[in-house]
């Protein structure tokens, strides 16, 4: 067995001395949060951001990483606090199965009182196993319910989600509209709770309004590949555009698994350097600094990370009416709302944008004013702290039901 494969997790903060449950003494609320891997999508990067952000005063935070073997995922890890690596692929699995011992045993080094759990395969895997540790709470994530529903096909799927919803104590999501259809989907309106998204501001401070009388305008979107972000109908939309504009280059910064076909229809439909899929991004602030229209074409979305950053970075926004994106982005005072689907109507909202330059300055002025005063991270994370110290309260007295600390090496699954 490799030196690499013995060392999976690794001791990256300050070693916690007292193992007494923190919601029962004065001390930080232990959280472990769970999910697939790291990633430079939202939801995997607000993940790396909370961690970051947390005050470690009232919150100490872990980080379990179902698969997390890949070197992207590496490169983002958090240093400061402790990491796991399961390196699970295939749930039903034998690898899976020693995962599982393995996973016990960092929580049990751990102790954390809150389990926080991600996407499918993350709460499928996680949760039984943060019940069958005894961990006193367990947090799920579930923002793009759009996105979730593809996944409710499989009769298995359904009755393990109708299983699990018993064993979870709180549903987060991001929006009022995520909230209503959990609710509608079974969970009982008690366990759901909406925490709303933040943007760091800081990284967009001093950018320059749009100006869409430049002699190329660039329209930006920032959005995995994947078919519920919609980026086949943006390539139409820039189809019918360009014709009328020439002065329009559209550019994608994001990766997926929708790439092949977008590359096909990207060829099919003849847009050239007319329309670029700029693939992963390392920066997201430079890319929009070179933006002056920031588009949102999604079928679905929670809260979208992506609308943020866009408003703080005070683009010119064109954004479809799903999810949250009508609540966060006021329709003619920040940005421009369009029925989802309509890509008529999309076409125009960016049409609008270069014939009235000085209103899309308006909008980006205002959507940066917005950012700033209502979606702040400092303010979002002082939220969620206060969640898990809350929730942590309402927990009933209880004996630690790990036993003794575990070994601080410990060896993966075979």
């Amino acid at each position: 067995m490799s030196e690499e494969k013995v060392q999976s997790f690794r001791r990256r903060g300050q070693k916690t001395k007292d193992h007494t449950p923190a919601s029962a003494i004065r001390g930080p609320v232990r959280v472990s949060f769970m999910i697939d891997r790291l990633s430079r999508a939202g939801t995997e990067m607000q993940l790396v951001t909370w961690i970051r952000g947390l005050d470690r005063r009232r919150v100490q935070p872990s980080l379990v990483l179902l698969d997390g073997e890949d070197d992207l995922s590496r490169s983002l890890e958090p240093e400061d606090c402790p990491i796991v690596r399961l390196g699970v692929r295939r749930l039903w699995s034998r690898k899976a199965l020693g995962a599982a011992g393995l996973l016990r045993a960092f929580w049990k080094e751990q102790r954390p009182d809150i389990v926080q759990v991600y996407f499918l395969d993350s709460a499928h895997f996680g949760i039984p196993v943060a019940r069958w540790c005894g961990i006193r709470r367990i947090v799920r994530v579930q923002n793009n319910l759009g996105y979730w529903r593809q996944n409710l096909r499989d009769r298995r799927v359904v009755w393990w989600e109708r299983f699990l919803r018993r064993k979870v104590d709180v549903v987060l999501t991001n929006s009022q509209a995520g909230r209503n259809l959990l609710i509608q989907a079974g969970y009982l309106p008690q366990q759901v709770k909406v925490m709303e998204n933040g943007v760091d501001t800081e990284r967009f401070r001093g950018f320059l309004l749009p100006d869409t009388t430049k002699r190329r305008v660039r329209v930006g979107c920032v959005a995995n590949l994947r078919s519920v972000k919609n980026i086949d109908g943006l390539m139409r939309v820039a189809r019918e555009l360009i014709e009328r504009h020439p002065q329009l280059i559209f550019e994608v910064a994001g990766e997926g698994e929708q790439r092949p076909e977008l590359e096909r229809l990207h060829a099919e439909l003849g847009l050239g350097e007319r329309f670029v899929l700029r693939g992963r991004i390392e920066d997201v602030s430079d890319f929009l600094r070179r933006v002056e229209i920031a588009v949102l074409p999604s079928h679905s979305e929670g809260m979208s990370n992506a609308l943020l950053e866009y408003m703080a970075a005070g683009r010119a926004i064109v954004a479809t009416d799903v999810g949250a994106n009508a609540t966060v982005l006021r329709h003619r005072k920040d940005g421009l709302i369009v029925p989802a689907g309509d890509l008529s109507a999309f076409a125009a909202g960016i049409e609008e944008m270069l014939r009235f330059p000085v209103r899309a300055a308006g909008y980006g002025a205002s959507a940066r004013q917005r950012a700033e005063k209502s979606y702040s991270l400092n303010a979002m994370l002082r939220r969620l702290e206060d969640f898990y110290e809350s929730l942590c309260s309402t927990s009933p007295p209880q004996a630690t039901p790990y036993g003794p600390p575990a070994e601080a090496v410990i060896r993966t699954a075979a």
